[in-house]
């Protein structure tokens, strides 16, 4: 599904782009890993859930127990 019309990026973009990042990039982060930057601002909600989503499934894969990388760099912004 196209998530963002004026750089015609799909949410498998996204994803794809967001691979086994341990941590929780910005939006402005996704864009600038896939070459382009926002620009009216409409897909933003969309990557955020995407992002989310992909968090949360990090979260999965180690059972929030603290121990992968993901949940040591939530522990360091907290």
């Amino acid at each position: 599904m196209i998530v963002c019309s004026c750089n015609v990026l799909s949410d498998r973009d996204v994803r794809e782009t967001l691979g086994s990042r341990p941590d929780r990039p910005s939006v402005a982060s996704v864009f600038r890993n896939m070459g382009c930057e926002a620009k009216c601002g409409r897909c933003v909600r969309s990557i955020v859930a995407i992002v989310d989503q992909h968090q949360a499934s990090r979260l999965d894969e180690c059972g929030g127990t603290g121990e992968c990388d993901s949940c040591r760099s939530d522990g360091l912004a907290a």
